[in-house]
């Protein structure tokens, strides 16, 4: 059975930094895309970034040059390091894990139970 399990989220002040971590057991994913999405209240859920499986990355325009995903094959794992946060970028952050790198939720088989993100101002 697939699990993937967020964690590092937490409430930081603006200008702050987390570091969200995903770790995935139930199957091997170092041929999939492993990806970030977030979802804020009142909002639909938005892709923030997302990395193949040979490393290559993409970010939202939203937090690019703030944003850092990376990946652990060994481990299975999945990382977000954000920085200079903002307000806006407080919501439930999601680990998400697909075959195809695209932003569309609709692509990702495998989804995480989310982490919140607050950003005091």
């Amino acid at each position: 059975q697939v699990q993937l399990v967020e964690s590092g989220g937490g409430l930081v002040q603006a200008g702050g930094s987390l570091r969200l971590s995903c770790a995935a057991s139930g199957r091997t994913f170092s041929t999939y895309t492993m990806a970030w999405f977030r979802q804020a209240p009142g909002k639909e859920r938005e892709f923030v970034a997302g990395i193949g499986s040979g490393g290559n990355t993409v970010s939202a325009v939203s937090v690019k040059g703030r944003c850092t995903i990376s990946r652990d094959n060994a481990k299975n794992a999945v990382y977000l390091q954000m920085n200079s946060l903002k307000p806006g970028d407080a919501a439930v952050y999601y680990c998400a894990v697909g075959l195809v790198a695209t932003v569309a939720t609709a692509d990702y088989p495998y989804w995480g139970e989310g982490s919140q993100v607050t950003v005091s101002s």
